[in-house]
């Protein structure tokens, strides 16, 4: 079985630097010293230096950073901030931030600065509904292409995807995605990415779930060859996130 990638997205929690270094010691500790999965936890980034300070089996991402590389841009982080403290990993397209206005195009430009400060990107897609003509697979192959132009092929292999289909996450999930539907996806992401990139240099990539994903559900995507989790609310409980960790290191 390939190495897993399960990625704890955080979001805007917890409340204080206390609880956030309680909980990411709770999680270390709880990990295995032989983990064969690489885990990976992105809090905000107000926390972000402090813990890779005592990061060790667990490494760090961050859940966006700006397209620019400096300038008069309150409020925003830049590559080369998260690369002098040594964060390795970013969260991009998230539909959290594709719903406060973030575009293809800004995804686009943010991919490119990361991947020019070595920090690997964790591109999510997904689409908001599912209906008989299909049509997601176009909003998919849209998102993919415009969110990937201008990307060179040996590149490609560094880039996560993370395959968030947002009908089937948060509190306003209409159900949960089941396995099968994962698997089409996956078939599919991987063909648009072959058919842009040549099918050698996308060998490697990996292609995650993430939505509303917990321990009762990883088996089955694991069974279609999902390469591992972007965990939501169960990175926020220590026991939760572990068992899910358990599971894909079977």
């Amino acid at each position: 079985m390939s190495r897993k990638i399960i990625i704890g997205n955080w979001k805007m929690n917890p409340s204080s630097l206390k609880q956030a270094e309680d909980l990411f010691r709770s999680i270390q500790k709880s990990v295995s010293s032989k983990i064969k999965s690489n885990v990976i936890i992105c809090p905000p980034a107000l926390y972000l230096e402090r813990l890779k300070k005592i990061s060790k089996k667990v490494a760090l991402g961050a859940q966006n950073v700006f397209f620019e590389e400096k300038g008069a841009y309150t409020g925003e982080i830049s590559a080369e901030m998260l690369f002098n403290i040594g964060i390795k990993y970013v969260i991009l397209g998230h539909s959290e931030r594709r719903t406060l206005g973030e575009t293809n195009s800004d995804i686009n430009k943010k991919i490119k600065m990361a991947l020019s400060f070595n920090i690997i990107p964790i591109l999510c897609i997904g689409e908001s509904e599912r209906n008989e003509s299909h049509d997601y697979l176009n909003f998919i192959k849209k998102q993919i292409e415009e969110c990937l132009s201008g990307i060179i092929k040996n590149s490609i292999s560094k880039i996560i995807i993370a395959y968030e289909p947002i009908w089937a996450i948060g509190k306003d999930a209409k159900r949960q995605a089941n396995p099968e539907e994962f698997r089409e996806m996956r078939i599919f992401i991987r063909k648009i990415l072959s058919d842009k990139f040549g099918a050698k240099n996308v060998e490697k990539v990996k292609i995650i779930y993430g939505g509303s994903v917990n321990k009762e559900n990883v088996v089955e995507f694991l069974k279609e060859n999902a390469d591992g989790f972007l965990i939501g609310r169960h990175s926020l409980d220590t026991k939760k996130f572990v068992e899910i960790i358990k599971i894909c290191e079977v």
